[in-house]
């Protein structure tokens, strides 16, 4: 027998439910690795009036003073914080599915409501909407990663990212409502165009970077390093001239010889895993030429000061809109609404190689 409209939602909605709550809030794969950082680490927030305002100290306005004896000392009014407010944004992507690529899948849709899915459509709804799902999930993740990597320039619609908050110019433009140009404290430390061509140049920029992002705020280190593919190929190769290899034989055996490999486990740099991010190589092939590749870049982030903040309940939202009258369609979705703030950017850093 055939199911009705309402059945085909609550099949879809089951399929949906599973993918907002699961795959795209909690589980980026990992080669998506700044978007399942930012995701790690989000916090559902309130947006009033479509801001989230973040608030920041930008001085002590100490008072201190010497004096002796009897001398006279004066107080102050302090005023120490400022606000700095992000708007929210919001991202769809959805699927339809009509009645005639239905029937074709053996699928026959009635408006009768007492109609009853045979053990075959029952099949073959799962598997379609479970393709269709799945198709949703990974279109999501692929164009939102992007997103939240790119600085929003080309799109008054889209979240201001990674490149925005931490930019290959820091003294140029606004962030979160604060001009960067007038206002020194509200600058990311930014190294570019590093030479890799004397053996521990890269090294050392790299440590002083470091310094720099952890001078002001208690706010602790940077946790986490992304890189294009070129600039981890440097930082390896750079690593590997400046630091000696050790072979540890083990006991002799009967087979003789020892296995070498020359390869390394993992990059780390002050014990922080240093990641290869895919998507930054994939940005140079999108936008074409820039000044700073992606691939050459690397970025020094702390998560105590960079929030991905979702809008409380309107995050990863399934979408089953009523089909129009005069269509024979059926639509489902979903959508995000969320910002992405930033308290503190002279913790976190950018730099590259020539």
């Amino acid at each position: 027998m055939p199911l009705t409209a309402a059945q085909m939602i609550s099949g879809a909605n089951t399929q949906l439910q599973a993918f907002a709550k699961d795959d795209p809030i909690d589980q980026f794969t990992s080669d998506r690795p700044l978007a399942n950082w930012l995701i790690r680490n989000k916090k559902d927030s309130i947006f009033g009036n479509g801001v989230f305002n973040e608030k920041i100290r930008y001085t002590n306005d100490s008072n201190y003073q010497n004096y002796s004896g009897d001398d006279q000392v004066t107080y102050n009014r302090k005023k120490t914080t400022r606000l700095a407010p992000y708007q929210a944004y919001e991202a769809f992507d959805g699927f339809t599915l009509n009645e005639t690529e239905l029937a074709n899948n053996g699928i026959i849709l009635t408006d009768d409501r007492n109609a009853v899915m045979t053990e075959a459509e029952k099949i073959q709804i799962v598997n379609i909407l479970t393709e269709n799902r799945t198709t949703l999930k990974d279109g999501f993740q692929e164009n939102w990663d992007i997103e939240v990597h790119m600085d929003g320039s080309t799109n008054p619609k889209a979240v201001p990212g990674l490149d925005a908050l931490v930019s290959t110019t820091p003294a140029v433009g606004t962030v979160g409502g604060i001009d960067a140009a007038a206002t020194p404290y509200w600058r990311n430390w930014a190294d570019m165009g590093i030479s890799t061509a004397t053996a521990g140049n890269l090294i050392q920029r790299m440590e002083t970077l470091w310094r720099k992002t952890i001078a002001y705020g208690k706010m602790g280190a940077p946790d986490f390093i992304p890189m294009g593919s070129e600039m981890y190929d440097a930082l390896q190769a750079d690593a590997l001239k400046v630091m000696g290899r050790q072979i540890t034989i083990g006991p002799s055996s009967s087979g003789g010889g020892v296995t070498l490999d020359p390869t390394t486990k993992e990059l780390r740099f002050k014990n922080v895993l240093v990641v290869w991010d895919p998507t930054f190589d994939a940005l140079d092939d999108l936008v074409g030429v820039i000044a700073n590749p992606w691939k050459k870049r690397g970025y020094f982030l702390n998560s105590k000061t960079i929030k991905l903040r979702p809008v409380q309940g309107r995050w990863m939202i399934s979408r089953t809109p009523p089909r129009v009258y005069d269509r024979h369609t059926h639509y489902f979705g979903v959508t995000a609404h969320y910002g992405l703030t930033m308290k503190k950017r002279n913790s976190n850093a950018v730099f590259s190689i020539a």
